[in-house]
C-alpha cells in the first residue's frame, strides 16, 4: 500500500503526466485537422519536411519552365498562323499571275489582275511585321531563334529557330516590287510564286515540327508537376477521416484524465480523518 503523504502525492503526479500527454496528443490532431498537413515543420517529422521542401522546391521551378515554354509556343503558334496566311496568299497571288500570262488579254484586263496581285503581295509584308508574341517575331528575320527552360532548374532548354518570310527574302522570293504589265513580266511572277510557295512549305514543316516538340513537352512538364504534386500530398498531408476518430478519442481521454487528476488530489484530504479524535 502506497504511503500517505502531504508533501509528495504519487497519484496525482501521474494522472498529471498523462493528461499532459493527453494534451499533448490532443494540440497535435487539432493542429493537422487545422492545416491538414500532417508534417506542417521540420519539428512534426525532420526528415519528411526536408523531403517535401525539396519536392517543393522542384515543383516551383517546373511552374517557371511551364510558363516559358507556354510563351515559347505561343510565340510559334503565332508565327505558325502567320504563315499559313501566307501561304494561301501566294496560292491567290500564282492564279492571279498565271491568268495574266494569257496573251489573249487586253493591257486593261492584265492591270486589274496585277492590281490584285500587288495588294496581295503587300498584304505578305503587313502579315510579317505584325506576326509578334510577346516582342519576338519568329519570321521577320529579327530573331534567329527563342528558347525556353525545359526542366526545373534550368539546366535544359527546348529551342525554337525562326524562319524569315520576308518578301524578297530567300523563303519568299517574291520581291516587295513584283508586278507586272506584259506576259514575260507575268510568268516570273509566276516562277517566282512558286519557287516561294516550295520554300514556305518546307519552312512551315520545320516550324510545325518545332511547335509540336514543344507541346509535347509543355505537356510532359505540367503531367510531372502533378505527379510531384501527388507525391508530396501522400508524404505530408493528414488523412482528416483518421484524424477526427483520434480527435473525438483523444478529447474523452482528456475528459477522464481530468477527473482521475481529480481523484488525486483529493487523496491528502484522508489524512484529515487519521488525527480527528
Amino acid at each position: 500500500m502506497a504511503s500517505l503523504s502531504v508533501n509528495t502525492n504519487s497519484g496525482a503526479m501521474i494522472a498529471l503526466q498523462q493528461l499532459n500527454k493527453t494534451n499533448m496528443s490532443l494540440a497535435e490532431t487539432q493542429s493537422r485537422i487545422n492545416t491538414g498537413l500532417k508534417v506542417a515543420g521540420a519539428k512534426d517529422n525532420g526528415a519528411i519536411f526536408a523531403i517535401a521542401q525539396g519536392m517543393r522546391a522542384e515543383v516551383s521551378g517546373l511552374g517557371v519552365a511551364q510558363q516559358s515554354l507556354d510563351r515559347v509556343q505561343s510565340t510559334t503558334d503565332v508565327a505558325l498562323s502567320a504563315g499559313e496566311a501566307i501561304s494561301d496568299l501566294l496560292i491567290d497571288m500564282k492564279e492571279k499571275a498565271l491568268s495574266a500570262t494569257d496573251a489573249t488579254l487586253t493591257t486593261e484586263q492584265r492591270a486589274a489582275y496585277n492590281e490584285d496581285f500587288v495588294a496581295l503581295r503587300d498584304q505578305i509584308g503587313k502579315i510579317v511585321g505584325n506576326a509578334e508574341f510577346n516582342g519576338a517575331n519568329l519570321i521577320n528575320g529579327s530573331v534567329t531563334e527563342v528558347g525556353a527552360i525545359a526542366n526545373q532548374d534550368g539546366t535544359s532548354t527546348l529551342t525554337v529557330s525562326g524562319e524569315d518570310l520576308s518578301l524578297s527574302g530567300t523563303i519568299v522570293t517574291v520581291t516587295s516590287s513584283q508586278s507586272f504589265n506584259t506576259v514575260t513580266l507575268a510568268t516570273a511572277a509566276v516562277g517566282a510564286v512558286s519557287s516561294s510557295l516550295q520554300n514556305l512549305n518546307a519552312a512551315l514543316a520545320r516550324l510545325g515540327t518545332a511547335a509540336k516538340s514543344v507541346e509535347i513537352h509543355n505537356i510532359f512538364v505540367g503531367k510531372l508537376e502533378d505527379q510531384l504534386t501527388t507525391g508530396i500530398g501522400n508524404l505530408v498531408d493528414a488523412d482528416l477521416a483518421k484524424e477526427s476518430a483520434a480527435l473525438q478519442s483523444l478529447q474523452t481521454k482528456q475528459q477522464l484524465g481530468v477527473q482521475a487528476l481529480s481523484i488525486a488530489n483529493q487523496a491528502p484530504a484522508i489524512i484529515n480523518s487519521l488525527f480527528q479524535g
